[in-house]
């Protein structure tokens, strides 16, 4: 009731005789529960995507399917907005300018650079920025309503690699293309068979040749359909639970037939295939002294100290015995400043680059990070194949990675059949 009259507000304000009511009108294309989308963001939306498609070679579909694409895509990431909105979640600036940073890194360039690039390619970097914070909200309400309810057993973990065999053990990548003709809940037995002869037509003409990012582009319900239904490259570990036996099966450039889901029929492309790599890592043994800084204590202050203990340890006082007495760092004061033996990547990234470029034995100059200013030791390293606990762990977020593919993809099934949403198709 309440979506009903919020759409007949809508559109009984909407529809008056003005001409600026007209107008206002003309440039709405649907409504979306308590939101709208407007042509201009149709037409935005729909250019920089047609730009990305371009550059990546994908073939183009008719314009009006790719509109009505970008809309469903839109339509979905307002109602995941709206729902991050109700939920609270919000982004703060801070955390929006380190996303762009480490975006700009993983670029090779500073966050300065990567404006300007944006800028000389077109697009709006207010756009850009209003882009990025809607995509955060949204990952950050997909892991509160998806991520957090995902459990992995040890018990799967076991009947994983008894029945798939050791990660890495085949070394085989697979790169698939995916189409997905959805089905709401629910579906009646014509809608089901509707559905299957479209999917069947489909990997008929893809068959005989028909281009399959076009196709996925203009048919696919899935959220990748913009992207050609790319999936990109993948151990078999990776791949959907629905797409495993079949994808194990096929060769470079087969289509399978559809499969079956709660959320539609799939339809897999096999597009290439390539080995992979094996996995070693080292562990080092390591201890620390730390000296945080406060009202009291600055940065010379903390540093002054470390460097005075150091000395203390060189004259032939024990590591151990002065990490207890004078360690900020009450758990690992306790143990002599022990950590223990570290993976890479278990401790911030100053300390792990300090500790990495120390040889046995040796002691460090004072290192800052987030916590203060350490004093470090490397008493051991080991470099073996880890592959028992690497196994676990992998198998783990491969079961995981599946389980909220899955059930992501059900969920905006269910967000999108649930909501109020009118669509002017005339405007289109």
């Amino acid at each position: 009731m309440k979506q009903f009259f919020i759409a007949f507000f809508l559109l009984h304000f909407l529809t008056g005789t003005t001409a600026a009511h007209a107008e206002m009108l003309d440039n709405i294309v649907a409504i979306v529960e308590d939101d709208v989308v407007l042509e201009h963001e149709l037409e935005q939306e729909t250019h920089m995507i047609a730009q990305r498609m371009q550059s990546s070679n994908v073939v183009m579909p008719p314009a009006s399917t790719l509109r009505h694409q970008v809309l469903e895509k839109l339509i979905v990431d307002k109602l995941q907005k709206q729902l991050a909105e109700k939920a609270g979640i919000t982004v703060s600036d801070e955390m929006l300018n380190s996303s762009v940073a480490e975006i700009a890194h993983n670029n090779n360039m500073s966050p300065d650079e990567f404006r300007n690039e944006l800028i000389s390619q077109g697009m709006a970097y207010k756009s850009f920025l209003d882009n990025l914070r809607n995509e955060i909200m949204i990952n950050q309400l997909r892991a509160r309503e998806i991520g957090a309810r995902i459990k992995v057993t040890d018990r799967e973990v076991e009947h994983y690699l008894e029945t798939q065999g050791k990660i890495g053990a085949d070394s085989v990548q697979y790169h698939l293309g995916h189409i997905l003709i959805a089905l709401k809940e629910g579906a009646s037995a014509p809608q089901i068979q509707a559905a299957k002869s479209k999917a069947d037509d489909i990997v008929a003409k893809l068959r005989k040749g028909q281009d399959f990012t076009h196709t996925a582009v203009s048919n696919s319900d899935d959220d990748n359909a913009l992207s050609g239904g790319d999936l990109g490259w993948r151990k078999l570990n990776d791949i959907p639970t629905i797409f495993v036996d079949v994808a194990g099966k096929m060769s470079a450039g087969e289509v399978s037939d559809p499969i079956r889901s709660p959320s539609g029929f799939h339809i897999i492309k096999m597009l290439e295939t390539k080995g992979a790599d094996n996995h070693m890592v080292t562990k080092t043994e390591v201890r620390h002294i730390l000296i945080k800084t406060n009202e009291l204590i600055d940065d010379n202050e903390a540093k002054k100290r470390l460097l005075a203990l150091k000395e203390r340890i060189a004259d032939g006082d024990d590591f151990a015995a002065l990490a207890r007495a004078h360690s900020d760092d009450k758990g690992s004061a306790l143990k002599g400043g022990s950590l223990g033996k570290v993976n890479p990547g278990d401790l911030v990234k100053e300390f792990e680059v300090a500790m990495n470029g120390l040889a046995i034995k040796q002691i460090s100059d004072p290192v800052q990070t987030q916590f203060g200013w350490h004093l470090i030791q490397v008493l051991d390293r080991e470099t073996k194949d880890n592959s028992s606990e690497h196994q676990k762990n992998m198998a783990r977020e491969a079961i995981r990675k599946r389980k909220i593919e899955e059930e992501t993809e059900l969920w905006l099934r269910r967000i999108r059949d649930e909501a109020y949403v009118e669509i002017f198709d005339k405007r289109l």
